[in-house]
This record gives structure tokens, C-alpha cells and sequence, in this order.
């Protein structure tokens, strides 16, 4: 089998499920239950905030954010999930799987940033609730909102830019469940420094940096949460700082373990499986986080 420079001749073959033929079908319902609970969930969060002026705010515009970015994020990925299930030669072609790794990217890239902000918003809210209307204006948070999403979108043509200038076998197999950076670069048979070497960058940005700020930022809310006295506002500020904490453990754990952890050395043997969390989990999870115990979404319905 010889290298190939020509890029329309490329295949994929998507190995992920290939060691169970007799759970195809499984897999196929379980991905399929998953991506209709994860769209239905997120298309009645964004529903819900729409309809009910009340919940026309910084944070729940964020939360729309984050709903749209789960439905990019599951609809780059189930689909093609669920064609490869019912396919036998599990194949997808060479532009097939750029698009996938790009959408796939940008996604993961403005969620992680995304988040990043509404800890930010949510500082601002407890911390500093007096000057909150000043700092969250209007302005602010659209251009907040734009910032994450072009810069999801220019890191993903950055390093899907990169991987382009890979080379690959014609009939190239990808242990893995769908097209992703780490899973694409890993199976290519040209020098993948330059790939590496971006992937490590925004590693560091999108992930410890952006971690770290985010375990900053609530450690200061958690102190101004202690000191409040009363006992119904400590509640809501505690409610809806550990929904929020509770996105950012599910996004950024299994972030750091697909991407950072190989990036510094570390092989993991459940790529796939953690891959499957934060890629189709995270989404079904999230609408149930932000609603959940939420007084102003209990109020709507």
C-alpha cells in the first residue's frame, strides 16, 4: 500500500466498533436515543429562554450559547456515528472527515471558552452584583459571545489547516469512533510536528489556561458565597455556580484526557470511550444540569 499525496483517493476506515459485530445494533440505538434527547433538550432550553422575557440575561444567553454549540457538537459527530454503524465497510471519505474534525473543533474550542466566560459572568453576578449591569451590558456580553465563537472557529481552521498538509495512506484505518485531531494525526504517515506542536498550543489556551482561570474565578465566588447572610440568596448563588460547575467537570475532564494528557506523554487506553462522553454525553446533560433545581426554569414551564 503505497502513500498518497492526492487527496480525493484518501479512505477512512472507522475502526471504533468493528471488535463487536453483534452490538451493532446496540450501539446504534443507544447513539440514536442519545442525539434525539441531546437536540430535544437543548432546542426546548433555547425555547424556554426565548419565549420568557424573564430569562433575557447575560447568564441565560450564555446558556443559549452553550445549548447551540451542543447541538454543532453532537450533529458534526451521531450522524456519521450511525451511518458508519449501518455501513459494512465502516469507511469515510478523505473530505468527509476534514469537515467532521473542523465542526468538531470549533465547537469543542468556543464550549471550552464558553464556559470560561459565564464562570466570569457569574463572578461579576455574586461578586460584584452592584456594578453588574455596567460590566454585562449589552454590548459586552454580545461581543464576549462572538469572541468565543470566531475564536473556536479560527483555532479549528488553524490546526484542520495543518492536518491538510498531512499525507496518508489510501485506505487509512483510524482506531477511533469518529474523525478527531489527536485520532487523524496519530494515523498519518508524513511528519506530524507542526500538527503536534499547534495541538500543544491550544491545549495550554484552551485548557489548562482557561481551567485555571476558571478554578480562580470560583474560588472568589465561593468566598463572596460564604459571606452572604441570606439564606435564600447563598441558595440560588450556590445552585447556579454548581450547575455551572458541574458542565465545566464533564467538558474539561474529559477534554484534558483526549487531548492534554497524550499531548504531555500520557496513553490512555479509553479514548473512546471518554471521546463518546464528551461528545455525545455532555450535550444530554448539559439542558438537564441548567434546568434542573432551577427556579427560574421551573417558573417557565
Amino acid at each position: 500500500m503505497e502513500h498518497s499525496n492526492q487527496t480525493p483517493t484518501v479512505e477512512f476506515f472507522i475502526m471504533g466498533f468493528s471488535n463487536y459485530p453483534q452490538l451493532q445494533s446496540m450501539f446504534f440505538t443507544a447513539f440514536l436515543l442519545i442525539y434525539l434527547l441531546a437536540i430535544s433538550g437543548n432546542l426546548l432550553i433555547i425555547t424556554v429562554i426565548y419565549s420568557d422575557t424573564h430569562l433575557h440575561t447575560p447568564m441565560y444567553f450564555f446558556v443559549v450559547n452553550l445549548a447551540l454549540l451542543d447541538i454543532c457538537f453532537t450533529t458534526s459527530i451521531i450522524p456519521n456515528i450511525l451511518v458508519i454503524l449501518l455501513s459494512e465497510t465502516k469507511s469515510m471519505s478523505y473530505w468527509n472527515c476534514m469537515t467532521q474534525m473542523f465542526l468538531l473543533s470549533a465547537a469543542l474550542g468556543s464550549e471550552l471558552l464558553l464556559v470560561t466566560v459565564m464562570a466570569f459572568d457569574r463572578y461579576v453576578a455574586i461578586c460584584k452584583p452592584l456594578h453588574y449591569p455596567v460590566i454585562m451590558s449589552r454590548p459586552v456580553y454580545l461581543s464576549l459571545a462572538a469572541a468565543v465563537w470566531w475564536l473556536g472557529i479560527l483555532n479549528s481552521l488553524l490546526d484542520v489547516g495543518l492536518v491538510l498538509k498531512l499525507s496518508f495512506l489510501e485506505k487509512t484505518i483510524l482506531e477511533h469512533i469518529f474523525c478527531e485531531i489527536p485520532a487523524v494525526s496519530k494515523a498519518a504517515v508524513s511528519d506530524t510536528n507542526a500538527i503536534d506542536r499547534a495541538t500543544m498550543v491550544a491545549d495550554i489556551f484552551l485548557g489548562m489556561i482557561c481551567f485555571v482561570l476558571i478554578f480562580i474565578t470560583y474560588a472568589y465566588i465561593m468566598s463572596s458565597i460564604v459571606n452572604i447572610h441570606s439564606a435564600t440568596s447563598k441558595r440560588k448563588a450556590f445552585c447556579t455556580c454548581a450547575s455551572h460547575l458541574l458542565v465545566v467537570n464533564l467538558l474539561y475532564g474529559t477534554t484534558i484526557y483526549t487531548y492534554i494528557l497524550p499531548a504531555i506523554g500520557f496513553k490512555g487506553n479509553n479514548n473512546k470511550v471518554v471521546s463518546a462522553l464528551y461528545a455525545a454525553v455532555c450535550p444530554v446533560f448539559n439542558p438537564m444540569i441548567y434546568s434542573l433545581r432551577n427556579q427560574d426554569f421551573e417558573t417557565s414551564f
